[in-house]
């Protein structure tokens, strides 16, 4: 095998580090297949110029990545045409439609190039659109969903909900029941289909549809999580509703390399956690993109105050005029000089004793595996949720924006490994404070109360069965075997 040339696999990966990071470490994974010398994949990881500041923080491990990664950026497209007010999602689409030329040409070049051929073409869930490309150029198209199978199930079945109910669905009557899914309100679907009138809806229906000219679905997830909506998916693809879908994560990162760099950076922050007692610290971050009003900023903090649990809060604020945005971060906005600066006066004084506030990026990973962090306040990212399962700690649920309310519905009424504020979702959504007694109480629940208890022994069984997923004969490196396998034939025929 060491005498064959290693097939090709092309990856394209959407703006924002919850599709960046992710894809970075399937990326690892395709390269490391078969081992050694014999090793069977080389890829190129393809990015947009448009945007690429907003992966300015993680040009660390873009650089850390192995030699037979390649990396390729799209140019930039124009999108000042674009009202000032559009949604994130719909800038995004715009720039992967208009970008598809520019990806032809790179996909025709690499296919020239490639001594084995390109095996597969693998966009990310937001570049559907691209599977036109390989289509057309005869290469097998397979979409890499960075989030979990319920959020990808959600979303094949969205042009069919849209084509079956007229009223937002948000106050549609019932839940909506996907086979082996967890039942999801329609207030949990994610932002862009709470607005039948705005643009981002529109294409979201039409990015359900496209999926469906795809040959297959990487899913970051693991069977541990989604066991039964694993199970009821493989049902209706083997039945040819959908594609096959290939249960192979976690895709997350370690302990070395960007992370190791970032922990050096914040040694500080290391030296604080190395004090604190194991356990006992809530680590406070709502992720990269995730953004709270200055009324909501005061609350939290007043309720961690309250609570008078220790805690290391990674700080992030939105500017007054844009309170009413909670993924205003998600491409690099959202930001000042002096975050600490909109947080109650005399906070981090107070709380100087249990407390670290800072404004720097955090090493997540190193923090999440710090002995002296028992529970994390989250916004619910997927990637985040699978940091922390992987760390076996707790989670207290905030979604913010996305696919994230679906995932706190995951982790609190499936997996039991999260709490949710009020107990039947986030009152932060939707313009609605959570105040700071509710904050105290669920912290103090987290941390030291019964349910806290619950969710970190749920925790440690999960971070196990993380472990094992890629053990030699886990699921998801089975998973990932077999779409390896199909991506093996079409080289040699």
């Amino acid at each position: 095998m060491g005498t064959e040339p290693a097939a090709h696999v092309v990856l394209l990966a959407s703006p924002g580090a919850g599709h960046l990071l992710p894809m970075v470490e399937f990326a690892r994974r395709v390269v490391a297949h078969g081992g050694g010398d014999g090793a069977e994949f080389t890829a190129t990881l393809v990015t947009y110029t448009n945007f690429s500041s907003a992966s300015h923080h993680y040009s660390s491990t873009l650089a850390s990545l192995p030699p037979s990664v390649s990396t390729a950026v799209l140019p930039e497209v124009p999108l000042d045409d674009l009202p000032a007010d559009a949604r994130v999602e719909t800038r995004i689409f715009t720039m992967v439609k208009r970008a598809l030329p520019h990806l032809r040409d790179l996909l025709s070049s690499l296919l020239a190039s490639s001594p084995a051929g390109v095996a597969a073409f693998v966009p990310d869930i937001l570049s559907a659109w691209a599977l036109d490309v390989s289509t057309e150029l005869g290469v097998p198209g397979y979409v890499f969903s960075p989030s979990n199978l319920t959020a990808l199930h959600s979303l094949l079945y969205m042009p069919q909900l849209d084509e079956t109910t007229a009223c937002e669905f948000r106050d549609l009557p019932e839940p909506i029941r996907l086979p082996g899914c967890v039942p999801l309100r329609g207030a949990d679907l994610g932002d862009p289909f709470q607005d039948r009138a705005n643009p981002t809806y529109a294409f979201m229906v039409e990015l359900g549809r496209k999926h469906l000219l795809a040959d297959g679905f990487v899913v970051n997830t693991l069977d541990a999580l989604e066991h039964d909506t694993i199970a009821a998916f493989r049902t209706l693809s083997h039945s040819g509703v959908y594609p096959p879908a290939y249960a192979a994560g976690p895709f997350v990162r370690t302990c070395s390399g960007g992370e190791a760099a970032a922990a050096e950076r914040s040694s500080l922050l290391l030296r604080w956690l190395d004090e604190q007692p194991d356990r006992s610290v809530l680590y406070v971050c709502l992720g990269s993109g995730g953004t709270l009003s200055t009324e909501q900023m005061a609350e939290l903090a007043a309720g961690l105050e309250a609570s008078r649990q220790r805690f290391l809060w990674m700080v992030r604020f939105l500017p007054s005029d844009k309170d009413d945005d909670r993924s205003a971060s998600y491409l690099g906005g959202g930001h000042g000089d002096n975050p600490l600066g909109y947080l109650p006066e005399g906070f981090v004084e107070r709380t100087r004793a249990t407390g670290l506030a800072v404004t720097e990026w955090t090493p997540q990973v190193e923090v999440l595996n710090h002995r002296a962090v028992g529970g994390f306040l989250s916004h619910c990212g997927w990637n985040s949720t699978l940091e922390t399962v992987a760390a076996g700690v707790p989670t207290l649920a905030w979604p913010l924006y996305a696919e994230q309310r679906m995932n706190a519905v995951i982790l609190s009424e499936q997996v039991g490994l999260a709490l949710r504020l009020g107990g039947s979702g986030n009152k932060g959504k939707d313009g609605v404070l959570v105040p700071r007694e509710e904050v105290a109480a669920a912290v103090t629940e987290l941390m030291v109360g019964e349910k806290g208890a619950a969710a970190r022994a749920r925790a440690r069984e999960l971070r196990d069965a993380a472990a094992e997923a890629w053990a030699p004969d886990g699921p998801s490196r089975k998973a990932f075997e077999a779409v390896a396998g199909k991506w093996k034939k079409v080289i040699k025929g």
